[in-house]
């Protein structure tokens, strides 16, 4: 995947690998840590599921920009 950062007067290029769907990735939220499975890609971002809502019975979701995880396990 080819990440473009455009900054002032230039713009950097970079590959990166994106996760894909079923990957495990780690990201930061909140200051906190936090580990979660894709289940979605979109071009900017990826949604994951990183928990689960006893409360209100629904699992955890966000949305985390490419730039901003790693990928700690590769679905096969």
């Amino acid at each position: 995947m080819t990440i473009r950062f455009f900054g002032k007067d230039k713009v950097e290029v970079k590959e990166m690998a994106a996760a894909k769907i079923g990957d495990t990735i780690t990201f930061k939220r909140d200051g906190e840590s936090h580990e979660g499975t894709v289940s979605g890609v979109r071009e900017n971002s990826v949604i994951v599921q990183y928990g689960y809502s006893k409360e209100k019975d629904e699992p955890l979701t966000t949305i985390v920009n490419h730039k901003n995880y790693k990928i700690k396990k590769a679905s096969s």
